[in-house]
């Protein structure tokens, strides 16, 4: 199993969604609150090219936000990612 990283903050929806999505597969991840660390956030704009959250990665490669993340679903390649398999 590939491991899961995600970087939230604590209100935003589209990060409780993606949470939501990783939980109901039984994926375990490890997640970075970026909340109030601008040092964190820096850290995690500078990976991901972006500053929005959440930014998620599933193994190292960088799969973007929740859009993305659904989108993966939607195209029955998550749970292949998730295995470390190609999508």
């Amino acid at each position: 199993m590939n491991t899961v990283t995600i970087y939230t903050t604590r209100w935003c929806p589209f990060c409780v969604r993606a949470k939501s999505l990783l939980n109901s597969k039984g994926v375990a991840f490890d997640e970075i609150p970026v909340d109030g660390n601008p040092g964190l956030r820096a850290e995690m704009a500078a990976m991901a090219g972006a500053t929005s959250v959440p930014q998620i990665w599933i193994g190292d490669q960088h799969i973007g936000g929740c859009d993305e993340l659904y989108g993966l679903e939607r195209r029955q390649q998550l749970d292949s990612m998730l295995r470390s398999e190609a999508p």
